[in-house]
């Protein structure tokens, strides 16, 4: 990713965001092995060990993974990661999230998405987010904080061509989803 930081620690005093390390497996595993948090993702298999260790070594392989943990308890809620787009050579995406079926519902994605909207936005005009056609709990999540689908397409984000809808966030579709404070 030229010019653009992924090694950065992030936080809002509730949430931190830093860079995924070997340590973490176990902790982000415990996150991951509930089947229900890949129900609507193509990876349905995720909570299973077997399936999590490749994944967990992808991540740490390709970079820009962000661990997310609770600040009060250290706990580790799941993690989130900057890539480059594809298809748009300058655009930087966020991705590859995914939390623990404890932490959703309430302000932990929007927390997570204000950390890294906001670091991308510094240096671009807009984060990109590709989501499975078929990841409706996703696709709703991320309208809710300025994402506006753009178009479809076939993108490889390392383990072949594979079917997205692309999405755009941009300082005011943010600012106008997101008007509300954060709660506690």
């Amino acid at each position: 990713m030229r010019d653009f930081a992924t090694d950065v620690v992030l936080t809002d005093g509730v949430l931190e965001l830093r860079p995924l390390r070997s340590s973490d497996r176990e902790g982000l595993y415990a996150a991951a092995s509930d089947p229900a948090t890949w129900a609507q993702h193509p990876a349905k298999g995720r909570a299973e060990r077997a399936v999590f260790d490749p994944y967990f070594d992808f991540l740490l392989g390709a970079g820009g993974t962000l661990v997310a943990i609770e600040v009060a308890t250290g706990t580790i809620l799941g993690c989130s990661r900057f890539y480059d787009v594809p298809d748009q050579p300058e655009g930087i995406a966020i991705g590859f999230t995914f939390l623990g079926c404890a932490y959703w519902g309430g302000a932990w994605n929007r927390r997570m998405k204000a950390l890294m909207v906001g670091h991308v936005l510094q240096s671009r005009p807009e984060v990109w987010l590709h989501i499975a056609p078929d990841n409706i709990r996703s696709q709703i999540a991320s309208g809710r904080v300025g994402a506006v689908h753009q178009y479809d397409a076939d993108l490889d984000m390392g383990q072949g061509p594979v079917p997205y809808k692309c999405y755009t966030i941009t300082a005011q579709s943010w600012a106008n989803a997101t008007r509300t404070p954060i709660e506690a």
